[in-house]
């Protein structure tokens, strides 16, 4: 982990032995015993805390995030976010496409830096299926909007899906209807301009849903904000 990233062992952000879940923890258990080589604990954030931009994801992927301890590096999303931010400036390298399932091929502490931004999903630990329940996406929402409120220089949250979107919602104090996910659509939330993308996930990427030039135009979008 990069030295901007030290003060995120308070719990105020994440707790690395969060059991506020219980479906999660037991998940997260009975996936260390099938992979004992994975982390499997709650996943911290990733970025300066005073950075201007937030790219909130989903939860952690079964070998990526949750194998590696680091959002987005060893699942197919992480390629295609990490090199759009290393192309606009904002991350000092792409994170290779893993190699195999032992989670060694992708290290967290593989020396990438972000610059500008900060990466946090809005559950941190593993769900069944990638679908965490709206009560878990409740009870963790307490971490990002303690990251939200901590900083101080926000100015712009990229959501990606929609499950990301309704959490900053929450986070915010909005009502879900305050503002419908879409797209490259941009909200006003008080202080803070939210952006939505789809997310970039392997599965929407293969499908089309999805595109590289897409995702890039979702961060200009967002770069020109900022600026």
């Amino acid at each position: 982990m990069q030295g901007d990233d030290a003060p995120l062992s308070s719990s105020l952000f994440y707790d690395p032995h969060c059991r506020l879940c219980p479906r999660l923890a037991a998940f997260l258990h009975q996936v260390k015993q099938d992979h004992p080589d994975f982390a499997c604990l709650p996943v911290p954030p990733l970025g300066p805390l005073d950075a201007p931009l937030l790219i909130a994801g989903l939860a952690p992927g079964l070998k990526g995030a949750n194998a590696s301890g680091r959002p987005f590096t060893g699942d197919g999303a992480g390629p295609l976010l990490f090199g759009t931010l290393t192309e606009l400036g904002l991350a000092s390298r792409p994170v290779p496409v893993r190699i195999g399932d032992h989670p060694s091929t992708l290290r967290a502490d593989d020396g990438l830096q972000l610059h500008g931004c900060r990466i946090s999903n809005a559950v941190k630990c593993l769900p069944p299926e990638n679908k965490p329940l709206p009560a878990e996406i409740r009870t963790c929402n307490r971490f990002i909007a303690a990251e939200i409120t901590a900083m101080t220089n926000l100015r712009v949250i990229v959501a990606l899906g929609k499950v990301a979107h309704d959490a900053v919602l929450m986070a915010l104090g909005q009502k879900a209807s305050s503002a419908r996910f879409a797209h490259a659509a941009e909200h006003r939330l008080g202080d803070y301009m939210l952006i939505d993308s789809y997310h970039c996930s392997r599965y929407n990427q293969n499908t089309g849903r999805l595109t590289a030039s897409m995702f890039r135009a979702v961060f200009e979008q967002a770069l020109h904000l900022v600026n």
